[in-house]
């Protein structure tokens, strides 16, 4: 309902404006061109999105100035804060960073982004910028025609830089232009001193950088009114700091769809800039005199108020991150008491959000994350299944000993229940993102993984499956008087737990052998204990060792058996082994195929058979 309102007030104001004064058209244009060059840097970074930006964040966030650090720098080269904070939570919903790390990132993000105002005041307004920005958007235009990924993300950003000086250029000429304007109407007169002129210029600044959803455009727009006395030296601080208090709304909007820790890093923004905003409004004379310290002792003019602005804009941001540092506990704390995480009766996905989609490394590395918790979860429910405890799976088990000497059957779950509730949901979130996720894969290569992954999941849904099927004969014949029939399913039992078992010193990684050729060896095994192919199941028969029903209950597990376990090590293959291309292509040349594995299984029947 107010989107439907807010758009046609928009066009009504803009005609109004359009009409009465040719001088508001170039203003308004040169918004439009800033925030056009904006959307085109963003297309730029985007295009590195995967590579360098994403391994440099991984590496520079372990420690709160490395965070800080990394923050401003990124704030700098992308003139917006903002662009900063979404590509954070991205990566802090995909488990990439912890709340703290994200926390220093937009914290370093803000400061940073006072290199722009700098830039504005001391640059843009006293050098014909036009000038620079022609040949910026024709070389841009050239390089965004290119087929290289690289040189068509270098073209969106040269292009934006090119569009972001001519929108200021053109800003600067329209307030310029109000001159004429003034001997009617001067903005002046709406002036308004006090604590009162702080209050309601703060939430102008608000409105203004909500609306345009960007402080720098804000920034740029009071620096050039205030370069032409179009607005008040104490009215436009007030701007200023309604600009910063209004540039959280991004953070926020691109929280709505990230984890709880995504949505606790935007109200950390949203505290860290309202608590500087009602600190400087309450205490904005005292701040207005260390800015003329500061001022004066940089060397700049007493009436040059557009570097004065550029000066308070950076003592806000940096009084913000001095309050705000040594209360990062505090913070988090306070974050995850106010936002705690809820344990859904259905379990849903942990790491996947819009915000990651948009990113191939975000993107991949959550869907990794997720499907190992869904392996996990898999896990235990496989584990008890099998009536069994979890820790049968340790490195030094003697998993044989343990299953044969077994006499007991844990208290059962209902495995349709539990995949309904635990499997299912979190392999449909898994789903649903990989296919939101692949119209911003890049390189093929980023695709590829998040389908195998995919795969690695529909592996794990196969498995429980086949445990349900098993359960149920296992719990009766596991008991059972029958020393022949209750071997043969503790068989089951140890093959699928020594599987279980050989995963998991894979994705340990502490054995650098135990990869393709360890999972070869797994699936020799199990073709060499096919109860069918061996004729054990024959000879069990003929021997009058088994029933009818209990041979036709082996034949039928046996398959479910053999399912679970080429499963799993499928599943393995593609989780627990590197992605990287280079191993991969190692590990595969020394694996066996299917015609080799089968052969050395027909060596081995025809030894156990003679």
């Amino acid at each position: 309902m107010i989107k439907k309102i807010f758009l046609p007030t928009i066009f009504l104001v803009l005609t109004y404006g359009f009409w009465v004064s040719p001088d508001f058209k170039v203003i308004t244009a040169g918004v439009a061109i800033f925030l056009f060059g904006m959307l085109a840097l963003e297309q730029g970074f985007n295009a590195f999105a995967g590579g360098a930006l994403e391994r440099t964040l991984r590496k520079s966030t372990n420690k709160m100035w490395k965070s800080l650090t990394f923050g401003f720098t990124a704030a700098t080269v992308m003139q917006s804060s903002s662009l900063v904070s979404v590509i954070t939570i991205s990566f802090l919903s995909a488990g990439l960073i912890g709340l703290v790390e994200g926390m220093g990132i937009i914290f370093g993000a803000n400061v940073g982004s006072t290199t722009g105002a700098w830039l504005i005041a001391g640059f843009g307004l006293k050098v014909k910028i036009s000038a620079y920005a022609m040949p910026m958007l024709v070389f841009g235009v050239i390089f965004i025609f290119q087929k290289s990924k690289f040189l068509k993300g270098f073209g969106y950003i040269l292009a934006g830089l090119g569009f972001l000086f001519l929108g200021i250029h053109y800003m600067k000429e329209g307030f310029e232009g109000f001159e004429a304007f003034q001997n009617q109407i001067s903005l002046t007169d709406y002036a308004l001193e006090g604590f009162a002129g702080v209050l309601v210029f703060t939430l102008i600044g608000i409105l203004a950088t909500i609306v345009m959803q960007s402080s720098h455009a804000t920034l740029v727009l009071v620096i050039t009114a205030l370069s032409v006395h179009q607005v008040t030296y104490g009215n436009a601080l007030a701007l200023v700091i309604g600009a910063n208090v209004g540039t959280t709304i991004t953070a926020v909007l691109g929280s709505l769809t990230s984890n709880t820790d995504g949505k606790r890093l935007a109200l950390s923004d949203v505290l860290f800039k309202v608590t500087a905003g009602i600190v400087f409004m309450l205490a904005m004379n005292p701040v207005i005199g260390l800015v003329d310290m500061v001022s004066t002792t940089i060397g700049i003019a007493e009436d040059d108020y557009t570097l004065k602005l550029a000066v308070f804009h950076t003592i806000f941001n940096v009084t913000g991150v001095i309050i705000m540092v040594p209360l990062t506990g505090k913070l988090v704390s306070f974050l995850v008491r106010v936002m705690p995480t809820k344990a859904p009766q259905v379990e849903k996905a942990r790491y996947l959000s819009s915000a990651s989609a948009e990113i191939p490394a975000a993107a991949i590395e959550a869907v990794r994350k997720e499907t190992v918790r869904l392996y996990d979860l898999s896990v235990d429910t496989i584990i008890r299944g099998l009536s069994l405890n979890r820790s049968v799976l340790a490195a030094d088990s003697k998993i044989d000993d343990i299953i044969n000497n077994s006499s007991n059957i844990i208290l059962q779950q209902n495995i349709d229940d539990i995949y309904v509730r635990r499997i299912k949901s979190i392999y449909a979130d898994i789903v649903e993102f990989i296919s939101q996720s692949q119209s911003s894969m890049g390189a093929p290569g980023h695709l590829d993984r998040l389908l195998l992954l995919r795969e690695v999941g529909r592996d794990l849904v196969e498995t429980i499956k086949g445990i349900k099927h098993l359960q149920k004969n296992l719990n009766i014949y596991t008991l059972s008087a029958n020393s022949d029939i209750r071997q043969e399913y503790n068989n089951m039992r140890i093959q699928i737990c020594r599987v279980l078992q050989e995963l998991e010193v894979i994705r340990a990684g502490e054995d650098e052998s135990a990869t393709i050729l360890s999972l070869d060896q797994l699936k020799v095994e199990i073709n060499e204990k096919d109860i069918i192919k061996t004729g054990r199941l024959d000879r069990l028969i003929r021997e009058h060792r088994i029933s009818a029903p209990m041979a036709i209950s082996l034949m039928n597990d046996s398959a479910y058996y053999q399912d679970i376990c080429r499963n799993l090590i499928h599943m393995g293959g593609i989780l627990f082994i590197s992605s990287d291309k280079s191993d991969e292509a190692a590990e595969n040349s020394v694996a066996l195929d299917e015609a080799e594995i089968k052969e050395v299984v027909d060596e081995y029947v025809e030894e156990a058979t003679k």
